[in-house]
């Protein structure tokens, strides 16, 4: 698309537009109720996600902060962006040949250093003696997002098992079968949880390498007769 400004690298391409706008288009694009370019509005957003800049900081050659801003809570409010990512994954994985739904995923969970946007997701995880958010997220085997949320750091990976195994199922119309789990999700709760939404849990044990301290091979040999010290 021809633009009457410069590019900035964080600019949708052709291709990646094609992908993205038949979840982004909640008015028809020539729609007269739209004041901006739909398609500036998303790189607006990009810019912001890509360089980590305040809303206000929407550069002035793009549509107005503040529209950038409350398209974006449109698109959150309707899930567009993971109808974005769902296609995504099913391309990704169609071009690997594999089919456009997993029949297995990995569950796990990463914890996230609180920040003043935090508000109410904020919690102190003692295991980790920091205060912050938890993600909650599920992934194919390749690695591509099935599900995630958030919650406050100090919940329980293991009571989260059934909202994410829930939402696992609702992004892939039932199809997976088998949850790959780390022991924090050992017991018969979470299995269970998981059971109740079809899905069984196979907790995956750590390699013994990696368990205590283990010896490295040494790397090389200081002759003493040249050692200076």
């Amino acid at each position: 698309m021809p633009l009457d400004r410069r590019a900035y690298p964080s600019d949708v391409s052709d291709e990646e537009w094609a992908l993205v706008a038949p979840n982004l288009a909640l008015l028809r694009e020539d729609s007269a109720q739209r004041d901006h370019d739909l398609r500036e509005v998303f790189n607006g957003l990009r810019y912001i996600v890509k360089t980590g800049a305040p809303w206000r900081f929407v550069p002035h050659d793009l549509p107005p902060w503040a529209a950038v801003y409350q398209q974006t809570q449109r698109w959150l409010a309707v899930d567009s962006f993971a109808e974005v990512a769902g296609d995504l994954r099913a391309v990704l994985r169609m071009a690997a040949a594999r089919e456009p739904e997993p029949s297995a995923v990995i569950l796990d969970s990463r914890m996230l250093r609180s920040s003043p946007e935090s508000g109410e997701r904020a919690g102190y995880d003692g295991g980790k003696r920091k205060r912050g958010s938890k993600v909650h997220l599920s992934v194919d085997t390749p690695g591509h997002v099935v599900a995630l949320h958030v919650t406050p750091a100090d919940v329980d990976d293991r009571a989260e098992v059934g909202r994410l195994s829930a939402e696992v199922q609702a992004e892939t119309q039932d199809r997976v079968e088998l949850a790959f789990v780390d022991q924090g999700y050992s017991g018969p709760k979470p299995a269970a949880a998981a059971s109740a939404n079809g899905i069984a849990l196979e907790v995956v044990k750590a390699p013994e390498a990696k368990r205590g301290f283990v010896l490295l091979p040494r790397r090389w040999v200081v002759d003493p007769s040249t050692s200076s010290g």
